[in-house]
């Protein structure tokens, strides 16, 4: 049987396709894991899959520290080298992030084949640096091409979990009623500045009837002091949910940060968005991804701003009960679909003949 080591690591833009990937792979393979301690993979990684943990950061802060975490990261990759000789892996999958590097260096010095999945619009620093030690480059959005010129590439979309796939059944405690829903959300972290700007649109909303599901994350204050929002019957105010495909397949409009992941599932869900991108995202990919999605005109793109302007309610005002939230899901219908997961097997296996 065939052994596949994944190493992903960190945020669920790296965590959430890889785990897609690996549940859709058939029996065939053996899958083992490999993350950082204390880091989201922790909670969500299930037990079928072998998980190693490895003491990796990124190379932030001063020179001392910049030079400290680089031999840090060439010791990790012997670890990693001996895992792969001790494991006898055959194939290493990777989504990107600190942990990819030693990972993509110990599988170049073994000969080990590696696939390596990019989501975003612009690769990440690993990517770029490492991407021509890999011997095929996954891209979730196409235009991420242009900035790996000397690498093997291909468009194969991001993977998503099972349930994007069918369609799902609203979940008993959203709001019922007649009027639009709109989800908000802000990614596997939460969002504090986008609540803040949500907080300030919310009685507005209420007042015109909207059905509300605001996912604020589990340690955003405004979960916190939801109580002052608790006796309006279309309003639900939760840190998390599992039951993503269900609300973006029910919702007229999500408002959400620009991670890949979210991007992905928007797509899927051929959702109209307002995308309020990460100011502070790694060389903005955000802004990135969400150019991507509104080139095609299915999304507007709202900056982040101060919670007392009112730039996010004039853009709901606009948009809500006009043709223009019509012809956005319109433009989502017409997005192609790419069975990522079915691309990314075709590769994978090919390695392994």
């Amino acid at each position: 049987m065939p052994r596949l080591l994944i190493a992903a690591s960190g945020t669920g833009g790296h965590i959430y396709p890889a785990l897609a990937f690996a549940d859709s792979l058939s029996s065939a393979w053996e899958i083992q894991w490999l993350g950082v301690p204390n880091r989201l993979e922790i909670e969500l990684v299930p037990e079928k899959f072998k998980l190693t943990t490895l003491k990796v950061g990124g190379l932030q802060g001063s020179l001392f520290r910049k030079i400290y975490a680089f031999l840090k990261l060439l010791f990790s990759s012997i670890e990693v080298f001996d895992l792969l000789r001790r494991e006898q892996i055959n194939v290493v999958f990777t989504t990107g992030g600190y942990i990819s590097a030693p990972t993509i260096i110990a599988s170049k010095l073994r000969g080990i084949p590696v696939l390596l999945h990019e989501s975003n619009a612009i690769p990440g620093r690993v990517t770029r640096l490492l991407g021509r030690s890999c011997d095929h480059i996954a891209l979730g959005i196409p235009s991420a091409s242009t900035y790996l010129p000397f690498c093997k590439t291909s468009y194969t979309g991001t993977p998503v979990r099972e349930e994007f796939h069918s369609e799902q059944s609203l979940p008993h405690w959203v709001p019922k009623g007649s009027g639009p829903l709109i989800l908000i959300m802000g990614g596997s972290q939460g969002a504090t500045k986008l609540n803040e700007m949500v907080r300030n649109v919310l009685p507005w909303l209420i007042e015109k009837g909207y059905r509300v599901v605001h996912l604020t994350g589990r340690n955003d204050q405004f979960y916190k002091d939801k109580i002052k929002f608790k006796q309006q019957d279309n309003l639900a105010i939760i840190p998390f949910s599992t039951e993503i495909p269900a609300l973006l397949q029910h919702s007229d409009l999500v408002i959400s940060r620009a991670g890949a992941s979210a991007i992905c599932e928007i797509i899927i869900s051929r959702t109209p968005s307002i995308l309020i991108p990460f100011p502070q995202a790694t060389d903005q990919h955000q802004e990135l991804n969400a150019a991507y999605l509104a080139s095609f005109g299915g999304a507007v793109i709202v900056n982040q701003h101060s919670p007392k302007e009112v730039i996010l309610l004039n853009v709901l005002n606009h948009l809500m009960g006009s043709i223009h939230l019509k012809n956005m899901k319109s433009n989502m219908n017409q997005l192609l679909y790419i069975n990522s997961e079915y691309e990314l097997a075709k590769i994978i296996n090919s390695f392994n003949t």
